[in-house]
């Protein structure tokens, strides 16, 4: 059995038909889904599938690229919304540089509120980086210094480097679908090394297919084939992957019942 721990179901091209993506997803062994947001405004959506279904788990956050647009979130905001039934996680948050969609001392300020809050409640900060290693592994040791939370970074395509270090300052890493990429190299490389008790596995979805579903909308059974190619890669069984990322999962994600 499986978990999707990032995937996002408002999304076009999974809401239209989110309960067919979710049974086929059952069908190849995924048992629960953690259904991302991005904004202020999906929240409420994002909880409320949450709270209809019951494998599937709900987040609350803002996007770095969304960061210029809640320039008035305040952190009261964002603790009642993380106090709500089945929201497990807070983000995804942090900092992308390649875009540059919103201010980046935005991001910054935005990132450091979601890690106070995540401090506060002991949920897992989700966090998102992309040409921002130096700024967010700056950002993250700052906080710790100021008492310790739970964190992941989602979607890993960083530097080997970066990567070791947000794992000895305790973090974990899941890995998506661009891990069967075939220029992702030092990604695969990387991703042998995780430790068995700090690797989860992910989609995305609606983005980011692996292979050999390129050029397809992502959907979250593709953990499935994502799950499969690391097992491989690793030089494992997927029976065993699949055992101690989903129980990764449910100990990092403490409030999601298996």
């Amino acid at each position: 059995m499986l978990v999707d721990s990032h995937c996002h179901l408002e999304y076009e091209g999974l809401v239209d038909e989110q309960e067919a993506v979710l049974d086929r997803a059952r069908g190849v062994g995924v048992q629960a889904f953690l259904n991302i947001s991005t904004k202020q405004a999906e929240w409420a959506q994002v909880v409320g599938t949450a709270q209809k279904t019951a494998d599937v788990y709900a987040s609350v956050g803002i996007h770095p690229h969304h960061a210029d647009e809640h320039s008035e979130l305040e952190r009261a905001d964002l603790l009642a919304a993380a106090k709500g039934g089945k929201v497990i996680g807070i983000g995804e948050t942090g900092l992308d540089y390649y875009y540059d969609h919103s201010d980046r001392e935005a991001q910054k300020h935005l990132f450091r509120l979601h890690i106070d809050v995540a401090r506060e409640l002991q949920l897992p900060v989700i966090i998102h980086t992309r040409d921002a290693e130096d700024d967010t592994l700056a950002i993250l040791k700052d906080e710790m210094g100021k008492g310790a939370f739970p964190a992941l970074i989602h979607c890993f395509t960083a530097s080997a480097d970066f990567g070791q270090q947000v794992l000895d300052l305790g973090l974990s890493i899941s890995i998506s679908g661009i891990v069967t990429f075939k220029n992702a190299r030092d990604l695969q490389e990387f991703a042998k090394a995780i430790p068995q008790d700090r690797l989860l596995v992910e989609t995305d979805s609606p983005f980011l297919a692996p292979v050999p579903h390129r050029g397809k909308k992502c959907e979250p059974g593709f953990v499935h084939d994502t799950a499969t190619f690391l097992a491989d890669l690793r030089g494992e069984s997927l029976d065993s992957l699949a055992e101690y990322t989903t129980r990764n999962f449910y100990a990092l994600f403490s409030k999601a019942v298996p």
